[in-house]
């Protein structure tokens, strides 16, 4: 690999969304305050949208006609839970996990989500909060229980066609939720970026975690609701441990996946493999300000000579905190609410 490529790469590592230095929740003693915090700036935002809905431009798409109905079922709040192992493939660590507001008697597909690096480094206890508290998706997911979306909801980083785009799928139909699993991400990409590095701890993600995942949360049981997802770091990770288990996993997706292009053929060759034995629905979501836009590029190709059906989206954004909280967290919460419900009922 050349010096620039190994430029970039540290690049991405140490800035964006991998950075250190945004804060992080406290461990599972503070869980509720932070959920306080984080409902509030939902909230909040919602209020803003509101307000901001009558200069809205000519045209923008209207909420689904069934929101306001669903809304007004969804008498459960939204629940946080933390769940603390102290052996693993990786040490110990924690799991948060998110329920959003529901109706009664209501069972909701499952999404793992993977931080990136620079969660990773705060560690196994405040790194798994990444999605919720340095990410925003509270805030996102009450959002998209409230379109229409605004610039502002995707951080000033999205052109009007794709805020547009997003409003009109919300508009032919409404934001149901998923309950989303964060567990710590570990470094794969440390020492020689092996892409077995994950192969263990996908393991304990499917044999342990899963199960628990469904025995203590309204969940929806069965490989057509359960899909992986992550963000940069977390996307390697999603992606590698998803083509691993294709009999667990219905959707795969890969946000700014970490990927070198001399990794791309690989990478493509297991998913051809995981597509053998089960079906799953695939998409790569990047940017055009990402490192690693090449790479999801070249695996794109990689997996199209192969065969493989799946989707690359390239949106606009840079690769950093923004887009986390912007294009990244609307678009994997409404790509897997929709993709993790078609056979939510098939076991």
């Amino acid at each position: 690999m050349g010096r620039l490529a190994l430029w970039v790469l540290a690049s991405a590592w140490l800035v964006g969304c991998d950075a250190c230095s945004a804060p992080s929740g406290a461990g599972s003693r503070d869980a509720a305050s932070s959920a306080t915090a984080v409902a509030a700036r939902a909230a909040a935002s919602v209020a803003a949208a509101k307000g901001a809905g009558s200069a809205a431009r000519p045209g923008a798409a209207k909420a689904a006609p069934l929101a306001s109905a669903q809304a007004a079922a969804r008498t459960l709040p939204a629940k946080e839970l933390t769940f603390h192992y102290t052996d693993t493939p990786e040490g110990a660590l924690d799991v948060v996990v998110h329920i959003p507001p529901r109706a009664k008697g209501v069972k909701l597909p499952v999404l793992f989500a993977f931080h990136g690096r620079g969660e990773a480094m705060k560690g196994p206890r405040k790194g798994p909060r990444g999605w919720i508290d340095d990410y925003w998706l509270p805030k996102a997911e009450a959002r998209l229980f409230a379109p229409p979306l605004t610039s502002q909801d995707l951080m000033g980083v999205s052109d009007d066609s794709h805020v547009e785009g997003l409003n009109a799928k919300l508009a032919q139909q409404a934001y149901e939720g998923v309950i989303v699993v964060c567990p710590f991400t570990p470094d794969i990409m440390k020492g020689t970026r092996s892409l077995d590095a994950a192969r263990e701890f996908g393991k304990w993600l499917v044999t342990e975690l899963l199960p628990r995942v469904q025995r203590e949360t309204p969940s929806l049981v069965g490989r057509g609701s359960t899909g992986i997802d992550g963000v940069s770091l977390g996307g390697r990770l999603s992606v590698l441990v998803g083509f691993e288990h294709p009999r667990t996993f219905g959707a795969v997706g890969g946000i700014q996946a970490a990927f070198d292009s001399a990794e791309a053929a690989r990478v493509a060759t297991r998913g051809e493999r995981a597509q053998e034995i089960e079906k799953q629905s695939v998409r790569l979501l990047t940017s055009e300000g990402d490192f690693f836009l090449q790479a999801n590029r070249t695996l794109s190709e990689e997996l199209k000579a192969r065969g493989v059906s799946h989707r690359l989206d390239v949106v606009p954004g840079p690769h950093d905190y923004a887009f986390n909280r912007g294009p990244g967290v609307y678009e994997m919460l409404l790509f897997f609410d929709r993709a993790l419900r078609p056979a939510a009922a098939t076991p």
